[in-house]
């Protein structure tokens, strides 16, 4: 096989639309490489990668090695199998591939399936055991309950918050969103929970409550953050204070992200899955964390005969642009620019009218479309925008473009939506995958 063949591999199998079911017998089928694996498990609707990058670069700082697989993935699908945060490279996903796809074919004439997920999940654990990992920070891609790699047995968990996405999948209202979440859980795990509005906290704690042995530590209760005067932050979990944080990810947003990513490894630490560690390492590795695409700022960006700033985040549902909206509005302010010209593309089954209504009616939205056979149609978008300028352009480069020339040079382009899409506006401005 090569590189690409393994993609249009995987693009087949997301194709399929099966469940991930069956994903344990593929562990089985390749000698349970996830029996030598220890870490945390990140479920939630908004921050899970965030999350999962401070994790990471906290136990790189301590001198650890831990493997990811962020779901999903902006530019290159080798993105979401990495060690240390860095995605492998297309030799290493290849070989991680070689390995699995013969153990599906073994067993699928058993009329056993498996989807995209499965595929990159049973990749990213064959890679982790080549390369002697032993310690992961695992995303979930959709709910908890149903989540491969709930398969994987990492006894942290860790549940960001809950919003109202993937309703068609996980339920219509945030009591059933947080069940299929905190779903995760199993008897004896140690489980985080982040903010939670009351109606999903009552359900987090009624699925809580029929499992045995946890540790349950909540955001506001036993981890607690708090900004300080320096304008960095302190965390405090039943283990300690950890203080003068620097939180490199933009936004107050992931003040949250990265207190829980902190509790996180010292659930880890109480498990006797890492070591006690001194607070430099964990400073120094939360103060290197780099998670693109979220309010990520490109300021000499350059498109066609345009050039000025683009800042890209991929806010893929309602709560998501309600967080992040604030933040580039603060942004706009203090360069003096207004309005900003947003580049908007979503999937189809996002409720695009609710979350195009999250966005200033000042700032011109230019509607376009990945280059997914899942994405939204630009024209049906730009019908949904109501009270502000509206464009449509047919590809990301083109929006781009259209964008820049409304913006004016120097001026501040915004790219929301769907992580393809930002993916896309990544490799047009020359970014390299990371």
């Amino acid at each position: 096989m090569d590189y690409r063949e393994c993609v249009e591999l995987v693009g087949e199998f997301h194709r399929r639309r099966a469940s991930g079911r069956d994903f344990p017998a593929l562990l089985a089928e390749l000698g349970h490489p996830e029996r030598a694996l220890r870490g945390m498990q990140v479920v939630g609707t908004n921050g899970k990668g965030s999350t999962c990058a401070f994790a990471v670069a906290a136990l790189t700082g301590m001198g650890l090695r831990v493997g990811s697989m962020p779901s999903p993935h902006l530019q290159e699908p080798r993105e979401r199998i990495r060690i240390g945060g860095v995605p492998v490279s297309e030799a290493e996903y290849v070989a991680a591939f070689e390995e699995v796809v013969p153990a599906i074919g073994a067993i699928e004439a058993t009329g056993a399936t498996f989807n995209g997920s499965s595929l990159h999940a049973a990749a990213a654990v064959a890679h982790f055991r080549r390369a002697g990992v032993r310690l992961v920070a695992a995303e979930a891609n959709i709910g908890g309950r149903n989540t491969v790699v709930r398969s994987l047995g990492l006894d942290v968990k860790v549940v960001t918050g809950v919003g109202l996405d993937h309703t068609e999948r996980l339920g219509g209202t945030e009591a059933e969103i947080a069940r299929a979440k905190v779903g995760a859980a199993r008897d004896g795990d140690h489980v985080l929970l982040g903010r939670l509005s009351a109606e999903a906290a009552a359900a987090a704690d009624e699925v809580l409550a029929g499992h045995a042995g946890l540790t349950v530590w909540r955001l506001g209760r036993e981890i607690r953050v708090e900004p300080t005067d320096g304008g960095r932050l302190d965390v405090r979990t039943p283990l300690g204070v950890h203080r003068d944080l620097v939180c490199a990810l933009p936004g107050a947003h992931q003040y949250d992200n990265l207190a829980l990513a902190v509790a996180g490894v010292d659930a880890l630490v109480q498990r006797g899955h890492v070591p006690a560690y001194a607070d430099g390492q964990l400073r120094a590795g939360v103060a290197s964390t780099r998670w693109p695409g979220r309010l990520e700022l490109v300021a000499g960006a350059r498109v066609r005969d345009w050039s000025g700033r683009v800042l890209l985040d991929g806010a893929t549902n309602v709560q998501g642009l309600a967080t992040v909206v604030p933040e580039i509005a603060r942004q706009v302010r203090t360069a003096d620019r207004v309005p900003a010209v947003v580049v908007f593309g979503v999937m189809r089954e996002k409720p695009a009218a609710r979350m195009l209504a999250e966005l200033p009616r000042d700032w011109p939205v230019v509607s376009t479309r990945s280059d997914s056979a899942d994405a939204a149609d630009p024209d049906r978008l730009s019908a949904l925008r109501t009270g502000g300028a509206a464009y449509v352009e047919p590809d990301v480069v083109s929006a781009l473009g259209r964008a820049g020339e409304l913006a004016g040079v120097g001026g501040l382009v915004v790219v929301l939506g769907s992580h393809k899409l930002v993916g896309e506006a990544r490799t047009a401005l020359g970014l390299a995958p990371e």
